[in-house]
């Protein structure tokens, strides 16, 4: 996989060289935007994977890195002072000055006809290079399963995703369900993942802090099961599943797990997710939920 995002990098730089209309196969029409699909089909992987370790192993979306680097080289042709700034912008694939001006200022905080005069200030983004780094000297406890199709069923939000600590807006949508709801909904379990279940889905490609997701408080039951209609379902094709296990101050231990999947466990396994629900077990918990072991099932398919 470190060879793969490196590749990719290489692409983006073909792609912001080439230009609109460029010949290197890596821009979508004319308008000079990332065409991930087609990146992703060139490195033999999918587009969900890509984005996936990308944002994980770089620390931002894929789509944030090409808009910086995409400005980066911009801002060197608009300091060189060589062409006007509709030519650079046109040449950058932008239909406007205008629209070239608002993502200039996005990226280096100072229009570009400020920084023609003064020089800058500019905020540049380096090349990404991926490294091997050694790491994996605890084990993770993982397995691999083949499940047939199932329903996931319960009560859905749109939430934002957080990245590290509690979602508020998740424990406010769980909390304002009575008790007798939860109890309900335990008793509806009818296949694994057991017992209740928080489920992410819809999510954003770059998973980007902030983007919105739909979240399930639910369970999961036979694909054939009877389901009342007062409950959000979403149907779960058949497929594998790599399911990992987690323990320890929670969220933070969950949150970590979630995280070396994709720096630790997927670059070293035969294994890449695939699009579908990510699905959160809690198998054990402490009564004030500050310490939990849970099960994190995430779809998966060769790689």
């Amino acid at each position: 996989m470190i060879a793969t995002l490196n590749r990719l990098v290489e692409l983006v730089e073909q792609h912001l060289a080439a230009g609109p209309g460029g010949t290197d196969g890596t821009a979508d029409g004319t308008d000079g935007t990332a065409d991930v699909a087609a990146w992703a089909r060139r490195l033999g992987t999918s587009e969900h994977h890509l984005r996936r370790m990308f944002s994980s192993l770089a620390g931002m979306p894929l789509s944030e890195y090409v808009r910086r680097r995409r400005m980066t080289v911009a801002a060197a042709d608009v300091v060189g002072g060589g062409d006007d700034l509709l030519t650079i912008a046109v040449r950058h694939g932008y239909g406007s000055a205008e629209a070239f001006g608002r993502a200039f200022r996005s990226v280096h905080g100072t229009a570009p006809g400020e920084a023609r005069r003064h020089g800058g200030p500019l905020r540049t983004q380096s090349t990404l290079r991926f490294h091997l780094t050694v790491k994996g000297s605890t084990p993770m406890d993982v397995r691999l399963l083949q499940r047939p199709a199932f329903r996931l069923v319960g009560h859905a939000a749109r939430v934002p995703l957080v990245h590290e600590g509690p979602n508020p807006r998740i424990a406010a949508h769980v909390a304002a369900l009575p008790a007798e709801e939860h109890a309900r909904l335990k008793a509806l379990s009818g296949t694994e993942p057991a017992g209740l279940l928080a489920v992410s889905d819809d999510l954003d490609p770059d998973r980007a802090e902030g983007s919105e997701l739909t979240y399930l408080h639910g369970v999961a039951v036979e694909a054939g099961a009877p389901v009342p209609e007062d409950l959000d379902v979403l149907d779960v094709p058949a497929g594998a599943w790599a399911v990992f296990r987690s323990a320890g101050p929670h969220p933070a231990a969950l949150q970590g797990t979630w995280a070396a999947t994709a720096t630790e466990w997927f670059p070293s396994h035969p294994w890449r997710l695939r699009p579908g629900p990510e699905v959160v077990a809690v198998l054990e918990r402490s009564d004030d939920f500050s310490v939990a072991t849970c099960e994190l099932w995430l779809p998966v398919e060769p790689a």
